[in-house]
């Protein structure tokens, strides 16, 4: 069985410290710009929740998960 592959998490995590700690600074409260970043953190934090929901499924499926670092890894097919 094929890996399924899923980005690591510590992809989320560099997206929502990099939005919370410095865009967050560059927009005034209350503004539209800060309720559109408001929104996108949510979002990630959200996709961030619904991947491992899916890793919690494959798992209890017994689908081994591949996390991926980048879109430069060979797979398995590269390497055939």
């Amino acid at each position: 069985m094929q890996p399924v592959p899923l980005p690591s998490h510590i992809h989320y995590e560099l997206l929502l410290q990099l939005l919370e700690r410095e865009t967050a600074r560059s927009v005034d409260r209350g503004t539209e710009e800060h309720r559109q970043l408001q929104e996108l953190v949510a979002t990630l934090r959200r996709g961030l929740a619904i991947q491992k929901q899916l890793e919690a499924t494959c798992d209890r499926k017994h689908m081994p998960i591949e996390y991926r670092w980048s879109l430069n890894q060979p797979t398995q097919s590269d390497s055939h």
